[in-house]
């Protein structure tokens, strides 16, 4: 049940926005072992005249973005987080063309007793499927 905000320096059209969804949805349920149906990707831009990169205007020809994606802490291990960084960075290089090396990506694993969906927090379902 990871939820996925992803922000870009463009306003990006609708074939992009789809296709981002799409491969990070992917790529999480593949790398990380997250449900697709239960992954939620919001896709927001930064104009690119407002986007910085050690204080300098993000160069002509080059794009950057920013993922943070929140999971359930300790569900994936340190390899897992690794390949999944790797393998989004090369992803919205295939999608955005050259990307500005501080291009990032943050993992934030978020305690299961702290959040949820659908009303119940991820620890509530943990007990609740496990027999007393």
């Amino acid at each position: 049940m990871p939820y996925l905000n992803l922000n870009l320096p463009i306003a990006p059209s609708s074939d992009v926005s789809a296709k981002a969804a799409q491969v990070l949805t992917q790529l999480t349920a593949d790398l990380l072992g997250k449900k697709p149906e239960l992954t939620a990707v919001a896709i927001t831009a930064t104009p690119r005249d407002a986007w910085y990169i050690g204080g300098r205007a993000l160069p002509a020809g080059q794009s950057s973005f920013y993922l943070d994606i929140k999971v359930t802490e300790g569900t994936n291990t340190k390899n897992e987080k690794a390949r999944y960084v790797e393998a989004v960075f090369d992803a919205m290089t295939a999608l955005l063309g050259e990307l500005a090396p501080a291009s990032y990506v943050v993992i934030d694993e978020v305690r299961a007793d702290a959040w949820g969906y659908s009303g119940q927090t991820q620890e509530y379902r943990y007990i609740r499927g496990k027999p007393l």
